[in-house]
């Protein structure tokens, strides 16, 4: 084995692991209280990640930056995964409220959180186009299928006028947008705001990964155990290992398959966990899918990029 690839796989991962685990040492030291995490964590999604996501879009040469059939496998990749996991988990699971929880844990990644500052390691901060290109594709469907999800099981009525709008105030999707509309039609942005947007944009994964690590909290595992291996395996590591194969035959390589598995390979996204709060599904199976994954991930993510570098794909 080349251990080049080791470093790049260790110095990719390992500083999202130290950035979580600073997080989990300021819980522990009750630096802050379950209130002030609340109120940290909604500034970074609503301020923080748009802010990145609007510097991105608009220092970015759409021209380049915009990959028509990494997207298209991408949202094909999505949808077979939803769907042959919505069939699975409801053929298995009895329980209402698990299956919304249980599904959505499967096919929703935490790619902004935790895939971004993944590339940011491997390939450096000015190279972190392409995926956020992709964060405005992938991450408005995870909020269509998220809500459509928790609904069925609920049992409520789904208003897909509603939903839509919610996507549309999503920070994150309005950050791409007004990027966007500033890089197409041109309008100049002065350095001295520049400047400051440039660094929020630096510091918005480290502080977004240190709140994940104090945010982590382990709820009662007895009741759902099998559920909970169920989703862990299928998070990390069987959904990526198909879905990678898949995107290394079809010819992607280097960052593109990087963003590929900053998507598929990440663990459970942090709003599956809230939105199964709010939406009457199981908050507390759902919670330890969040921390389970992201946990294990730091080790999942290490081996899949060790693999592929072996691999010669990265």
């Amino acid at each position: 084995m080349d251990f080049t690839n080791l470093v790049v796989a260790f110095e990719a991962v390992v500083p999202m692991f130290i950035l979580m685990l600073i997080g989990v040492m300021v819980r522990r030291a009750h630096l802050l209280t379950d209130i002030e995490l609340k109120h940290v964590n909604s500034m970074v999604f609503k301020v923080f990640f748009s802010v990145m996501l609007f510097y991105s879009v608009y220092t970015t040469n759409i021209g380049t930056v915009f990959r028509p059939k990494l997207a298209a496998f991408a949202l094909t990749a999505l949808a077979i995964v939803y769907g042959v996991t919505f069939f699975l988990v409801c053929w298995r699971e009895k329980s209402n409220k698990r299956r919304g929880a249980m599904i959505q844990a499967i096919y929703r990644s935490n790619f902004v959180l935790m895939g971004i500052p993944l590339i940011a390691n491997m390939f450096g901060d000015d190279n972190i186009a392409i995926p956020t290109m992709m964060i405005a594709i992938v991450v408005p469907i995870y909020n269509v299928l998220g809500v459509f999800t928790l609904e069925t099981f609920r049992g409520g009525q789904m208003n897909l006028g509603h939903v839509l709008l919610g996507v549309l105030k999503n920070p994150m999707i309005v950050g791409a947008l007004v990027g966007l509309v500033f890089l197409v039609l041109g309008i100049p942005v002065p350095k001295p705001v520049l400047r400051p947007l440039a660094q929020i944009t630096a510091s918005t994964s480290p502080i977004a990964l240190i709140i994940l690590g104090a945010s982590f909290r382990l709820s009662s595992t007895r009741d759902h155990m099998p559920q909970l291996i169920a989703v862990v395996i299928s998070r990390i590591i069987v959904v990526p290992g198909i879905i990678l194969a898949a995107g290394a035959a079809f010819g992607f390589r280097g960052i593109e398959f990087a963003t590929l598995i900053s998507i598929f390979a990440a663990p459970c996204a942090v709003a599956s966990f809230v939105m199964a709060q709010q939406m009457d599904s199981d908050a507390d199976l759902a919670g330890n899918c969040v921390v389970f994954t992201s946990a294990l991930s730091c080790l999942t993510l290490f081996g899949w990029i060790v693999l592929y570098e072996e691999l010669g794909v990265l």
